[in-house]
């Protein structure tokens, strides 16, 4: 694959060509590339050089170690790329679009948390109760509901019967009145004695 390709392919797979930070991770890639000898001469890393001639890695890492092979790098060209000697492990500029094995390096993910640690549990217990809080309002809030909603079905249903036996009180008083002149009075007191 050309540098470009071998770019767009470690991109895909969530790395980028590789960096080679010191001489432990060029003695591990030299160790490694030695295998494919046979199948490609050389491998794509991740240094180039930039519009302003300077040399960078891909990953952004510091290019404080390097392993030309002699002669190398040869004046500014700004259209080559490098590439890691299978069988030597020398680095060595040729054109962007030879056709190359290359190294991916994928980062490790590490998360670093620089916080005060004391505040961070103060806000944490405070964003707890805020939270419980609000599960409680929110709990009391349905409870109410259905407290008043369950009242009101109910509720309703007894006002009618009430009514209803206040209305058949009412009409069997006057039944009772209209047969009995002057027993009414005494009927009409044992009537109200009897609803209460």
């Amino acid at each position: 694959m050309s540098w470009a390709q071998s770019v767009t392919q470690c991109i895909q797979s969530g790395g980028m060509l590789t960096s080679v930070e010191d001489l432990v991770e060029s003695n591990f890639l030299i160790q490694h590339a030695d295998l494919y000898t046979s199948k490609t001469s050389g491998f794509w890393i991740g240094i180039y050089r930039n519009v302003n001639g300077q040399l960078l890695w891909q990953d952004n890492s510091a290019l404080d170690f390097v392993n030309w092979g002699d002669g190398q790098p040869s004046g500014d060209e700004l259209a080559f790329c490098v590439q890691l000697s299978a069988a030597t492990g020398n680095w060595s500029v040729v054109p962007c679009s030879s056709q190359k094995g290359f190294i991916c390096k994928k980062p490790k993910i590490t998360f670093y948390l620089f916080t005060d640690a004391k505040k961070d549990k103060a806000s944490g217990h405070r964003n707890m109760w805020i939270l419980l809080t609000l599960v409680l309002i929110i709990l009391l809030g349905v409870g109410f509901m259905i407290y008043f909603s369950s009242k009101m079905r109910t509720g309703s249903g007894t006002g009618r019967e009430v009514r209803r036996g206040s209305r058949q009180l009412e009409y069997s008083r006057a039944l009772t009145a209209g047969d009995n002149g002057s027993d009414a009075t005494n009927d009409k007191e044992k009537n109200e004695h009897s609803v209460v």
